[in-house]
């Protein structure tokens, strides 16, 4: 596998890609003194979990909103929350009548015990006044409509997966790499396996003598077997074609893309498995050595795995 220009891998355009982590924060208002704040992020899960933390009142936007980012997102742990604030409405400048009458009825009754104790109070100024006067009820303002939230939320949604594409970008990037990083070895480990050949087969002789020593009461089919199971405790064919039918396969899911961070982790696990089999039997220091470095490319690859959707 040799990775191309453009973002090719193995002479085909790579699929797309998502990261499980992203971001997006937006603010809206209905210039009537209502207004509100957008947060959605997302963080890796093994499912698809969405939590939503919406205000009172705003429980019709919930099954539209889950429906919408459930068609976006196949995998990750989601949170959408919406806060709102309610304010009085700019130039707003009418007083209430009845709050102000109590409280100058207030204040009489309070010059008045006063006047008892003989304590001489200041008339109290206009802003003291108004200091006195209950603060605008601004929760009774009446809310916009759910599609006007909702129609708000359509930006803030597409930021969130721009953002995990971007970062499904870079992720496929370095997975690529780390595929190409993961064949070379292999192919390194087979020419290894290839070259110690003659040192095994000085091995295989010895045991082979050591086997025929103690042969005697062996039949024929024990014996076969006893000196297949000394070439099996070397042979390193199956588990070097096994990793390259790992690496065809994983680079078969990233020219398809989508949703495939569930198959990847699969195969690293297969691939994790391969690699410690050969280890075990190397029985070389090159091979090993080779086989150690394989195993340290694969936990690095699963590593990025982990991120995506």
């Amino acid at each position: 596998m040799a990775r191309g220009e453009g973002g090719h891998v193995a002479g085909t355009t790579a699929g797309v890609i998502a990261s499980m982590t992203g971001f997006a924060a937006r603010e809206g208002g209905d210039g009537q003194g209502v207004t509100w704040s957008w947060e959605l992020r997302g963080v890796n899960a093994r499912g698809f979990d969405l939590r939503l933390r919406l205000p009172d009142g705003l429980g019709a936007l919930e099954a539209p909103l889950r429906k919408r980012l459930s068609d976006l997102v196949a995998r990750g742990s989601i949170t959408l929350s919406l806060k709102l604030s309610r304010t009085g409405q700019a130039g707003d400048d009418t007083l209430d009548a009845v709050a102000l009458e109590q409280a100058m009825a207030r204040m009489q009754q309070v010059r008045h015990a006063a006047e008892r104790h003989f304590v001489d109070l200041a008339a109290p100024t206009a802003g003291e006044i108004l200091a006195l006067l209950p603060a605008a009820d601004a929760s009774s303002r009446e809310l916009p409509p759910a599609e006007v939230f909702l129609a708000d939320a359509e930006p803030l949604i597409a930021a969130f997966c721009a953002m995990r594409h971007a970062e499904g970008a870079a992720l496929l990037k370095l997975l690529v790499d780390q595929i190409v990083r993961i064949e070379e070895l292999i192919e390194r480990a087979a020419v290894a396996a290839a070259a110690r050949q003659p040192k095994q087969a000085e091995r295989l002789r010895a045991s082979l003598d050591a086997v025929l020593q103690a042969a005697d009461g062996l039949d024929e089919a024990r014996l076969a077997q006893e000196l297949a199971i000394i070439a099996a405790k070397t042979d390193v064919t199956e588990e070097l074609d096994r990793l390259a039918a790992h690496v065809e396969a994983t680079v078969a899911l990233l020219e398809t893309g989508g949703p495939v961070g569930r198959k990847l982790d699969f195969l690293m696990q297969e691939f994790n498995r391969e690699a410690n089999t050969l280890c075990s039997k190397a029985q070389d220091a090159a091979l090993t050595a080779i086989g150690l470095d394989l195993k340290l490319a694969i936990d690095q690859t699963r590593e990025q795995v982990q991120n995506v959707e």
